[in-house]
């Protein structure tokens, strides 16, 4: 039997480290690369021509959500499982909606990394079991908390993310291949859909609902 080929993209080597060893333990899998970023990510993807892509959501450069809907975009284009530290909406939706086929927190139990790759590759998609209780609720109420963040769009929620990063507009249309005027343009609708008139405000929305990860450490921006 041919092994499933797996691409590794975080920008944490202890947890690259950490995942290569567990999927080297099942002979149906082989790791076969890893990268730090989403650019150097789908650059091994191309060349290696790999059937499964684990890949970090918070990372240098475009992140995962922008990498994910690039890798779909490869002719086959190879299954992803995001990985990340947060398993709270909107993250899962928004990678689905950009094409992932699995979502794991980086909480889950080492056996959830196989049965993901396992799955995904079968064609069927995968949410760790503590995220996918999170996930059914959310979707199961009219108005699920961070209802207002759900209705921003994948290349909106890219765009916040990368704001809430620090990067300026020039640098935002750069990572994502689309004009500043393009980006301005996306941040005026963002604005207009999370009901905020400042960025301390936007920050503070980002931070209720889960769009910049918490850190030891550190508190949420101050309202002015």
């Amino acid at each position: 039997m041919v092994p499933i080929r797996v691409l590794l993209i975080d920008d944490q080597q202890l947890i690259r480290a950490g995942v290569r060893r567990i999927l080297g333990e099942c002979r149906e899998i082989e790791v076969v690369g890893e990268a730090a970023t989403g650019e150097e990510g789908l650059a091994q993807a191309r060349r290696l021509r790999c059937d499964v892509v684990l890949m970090d959501i918070h990372m240098p450069g475009i992140g995962g959500l922008e990498a994910t809907r690039r890798l779909k975009t490869l002719n086959p284009p190879p299954a992803v499982i995001a990985l990340s530290v947060s398993g709270q909406e909107p993250y899962p939706s928004h990678l689905f909606a950009a094409g992932a086929e699995g979502y794991l927190s980086k909480d889950c139990a080492s056996d959830e990394v196989v049965e993901a790759v396992l799955a995904v590759r079968s064609g069927k998609r995968y949410i760790s079991r503590d995220v996918a209780q999170d996930y059914a609720l959310s979707h199961a109420v009219a108005a699920p908390a961070g209802a207002s963040t759900l209705s921003l769009s994948c290349r909106e929620t890219e765009i916040l993310t990368l704001t809430c990063q620090g990067r300026n507009t020039k640098d935002i249309g750069n990572l994502l291949h689309i004009s500043p005027a393009t980006v301005r343009t996306y941040r005026h609708r963002i604005y207009g859909k999370l009901g905020v008139r400042t960025s301390v405000e936007l920050l503070r929305e980002a931070w209720n609902h889960g769009l910049i990860p918490d850190e030891p450490g550190t508190e949420p921006p101050l309202a002015r």
